[in-house]
């Protein structure tokens, strides 16, 4: 835990140097976008289409790498069952993974803090992100991409956009609350860009880059969500559908089946999150340096990609899969892609599972489709149908968005049935996966890594209120060995409501009530007694760095009205005192102004 504690202050440290840095805009255009919601939208739709026409430049650069790297033959991609000679499928991937770890090996010396996602910038860090450190993740994640690792360019996307739109954020000093919605709009933006699918880019940021959905935050995505399709529709062409041809055939029973699909989708979601764990504990256990990993994961890669080459890149998507290869086929392609995607990740390749867990659902789902025509013909089960539930239902799983699954396969199909019959299997496979898990690939994440949040619910104004700051310094102290009398003529009534006891060096023993020291019935009981005789709460302190949840926990666990604020628990020297009613009226305070800035509340000076 002190390495995450040092890791999270590096960030912060990070994000406020890099809002320290960014010069002031000019104050008329500042003041237009803080104080007019119109002039949000419209800066939001304008970085949409940046953000898409960015997306648009690096899919183009993955395809030319790959082109160039795998000498592919024109018009094909990477998975595609092609002729490559064995020592390119293995030694690209092995090269790729050992640049890429040179180079993350060489920048850590100059930039040693974590690098803050969108959805980790928006609970902690009030939507404040790095650039740079942006550029770190998209290119490294660009390089594995490129170099056939089994990952995908989502990562990238949105890394890009998000950190793109908050550095513009930040140079504009916008309010906490719209630099949260920017940062939304730029992971709309990526991912509306990526599938040709504004809806399901909008509900992506709602779900998990913002933590929820409300009505101030609908516009603002919706425009750049649908700005950014626009843009990279004009710049490469229509995205083609997904799965065309006639819609599906759903009966009311089959819902009952896609229920089960999105049950055995969730549990499939969590094992592929968990050999990723496996995965990566694994390298990390092997006797060599970090800097050679991605190396090593890549020669896995590219000899599981002799004998199965689906595994390699980013895979297919949300393209349906091919069921003629049989039921051993799909098989095989389930287990090999689930392995990929764990080597690639586990040993340092950067990138995401969402387009994989699509490729994921398309194979189980057509699987499921083999086996029920197989064993279950009666039931009549429409098989592009099982594909569509299953690519959702594992997606949602693992990448967490159920209502963006949903909405994906609606755009890419333009088939409300299959929506409907989709969003069954989605609900059930989430259920799953938050009952038995409890985490998205994301949550799981941070998780890992010690960082102490459960998706983008902004949490890290918890973190600025601390004891340190909501403190008062003009504490009562008085010596441990002070004889009652006195402290009664030097604290007379009402004079005083507590008094904080301190030995000879100052430190803290305990604090007093001065109305009980008063109290005309105790006389008898208090004669002869020093203060240190009745002090309590003799090891409840408060430390300068605890946060307003720690605080009032402390405040709940200890019963007491006042408490001390300490350096360490080392050195108590008195250094300050809160009160719990002051905390507790600090901390609805803040929670109304957030729930104001949800809700997009005016307040007395403009957007508030």
């Amino acid at each position: 835990m002190p390495d995450t504690a040092r890791s999270l202050d590096d960030a912060r440290a990070a994000q406020a140097v890099c809002e320290d840095a960014a010069p002031a805009a000019p104050t008329q255009a500042r003041r237009a976008v803080r104080d007019s919601a119109l002039a949000l939208v419209v800066l939001a739709a304008l970085l949409g289409g940046v953000v898409g026409f960015g997306v648009g430049l690096l899919h183009q650069a993955v395809v030319v790498i790959q082109e160039l790297a795998f000498a592919l033959p024109p018009g094909t991609h990477l998975g595609d069952p092609l002729d490559l000679p064995a020592w390119r499928v293995v030694a690209v991937p092995a090269l790729g993974g050992l640049l890429l770890g040179v180079l993350v090996a060489v920048v850590r010396r100059f930039r040693r803090n974590e690098i803050v996602d969108p959805v980790e910038a928006n609970a902690l860090f009030g939507g404040k992100m790095s650039l740079i450190d942006s550029l770190r993740l998209t290119l490294a994640t660009v390089l594995s991409n490129g170099a056939g690792a089994s990952v995908g360019m989502e990562a990238a996307y949105t890394q890009a956009g998000s950190g793109l739109v908050s550095v513009v954020g930040q140079r504009l000093r916008l309010r906490r609350g719209d630099l949260r919605t920017l940062v939304g709009c730029g992971a709309a933006a990526a991912i509306a860009a990526a599938y040709g699918a504004p809806l399901a880019g909008a509900f992506y940021a709602f779900e998990l880059v913002l933590g929820g959905y409300t009505l101030a935050t609908l516009a603002p995505v919706g425009a750049a969500a649908g700005v950014a399709v626009a843009v990279t529709t004009w710049v490469a062409g229509p995205i083609p559908a997904v799965i065309g041809g006639p819609g599906v055939d759903i009966n009311g029973w089959d819902y009952a089946a896609y229920g089960v699909v999105g049950f055995l989708a969730g549990w499939l979601s969590i094992a592929t999150m968990q050999l990723v764990t496996v995965s990566e504990r694994a390298f990390r256990a092997l006797p060599i340096p970090a800097w050679l990993r991605p190396a090593l994961g890549g020669v896995a890669v590219g000899a599981l990609a002799l004998w199965v080459p689906d595994v390699l890149g980013a895979g297919r998507g949300a393209e349906p899969p091919d069921l003629s290869v049989g039921v051993t086929g799909l098989a095989l392609l389930i287990g090999a892609k689930m392995l990929a995607s764990a080597l690639s990740l586990g040993s340092g390749f950067r990138g995401g599972l969402f387009s994989a867990s699509l490729f994921l659902g398309g194979l189980f789902g057509g699987l499921l489709a083999l086996l029920a025509a197989r064993y279950a013909p009666g039931l009549g089960l429409d098989a592009k149908a099982l594909v569509l539930v299953a690519m959702g239902s594992v997606a949602a799983g693992i990448v967490g968005g159920p209502v963006t699954m949903v909405l994906l396969v609606l755009e890419a199909t333009s088939d409300l049935w299959a929506a409907a019959g989709v969003l069954t299997g989605v609900v059930v496979s989430t259920t799953v996966v938050r009952q038995a898990f409890g985490y998205s690939f994301t949550t799981w994440r941070f998780h890992l890594r010690g960082v102490p949040i459960r998706g983008a619910q902004d949490v890290g104004w918890m973190g600025d209120l601390r004891a340190g700051r909501l403190m008062r310094r003009d504490a009562k102290t008085v010596r441990a060995d002070l004889p009652l009398p006195d402290l009664r003529t030097l604290y007379p009534l009402g004079s005083a409501k507590t008094v904080f006891v301190v030995d000879g060096e100052g430190h803290y023993c305990g604090v007093v009530d001065m109305t009980a020291v008063h109290d005309p019935s105790r006389d008898t009981a208090l004669e002869g007694g020093t203060a240190a005789d009745i002090a309590g709460h003799r090891e409840a302190i408060l430390l300068l760095g605890d946060d307003i949840r720690t605080t009032l926990a402390r405040f709940c666990e200890t019963e007491a009205e006042a408490l001390p604020v300490v350096a360490t628990t080392t050195d108590r020297r008195v250094l300050g005192y809160l009160t719990e009613a002051f905390a507790l009226r600090r901390y609805s305070q803040e929670l109304e102004r957030l729930r104001g800035e949800e809700m997009g509340q005016q307040g007395l000076y403009g957007r508030d």
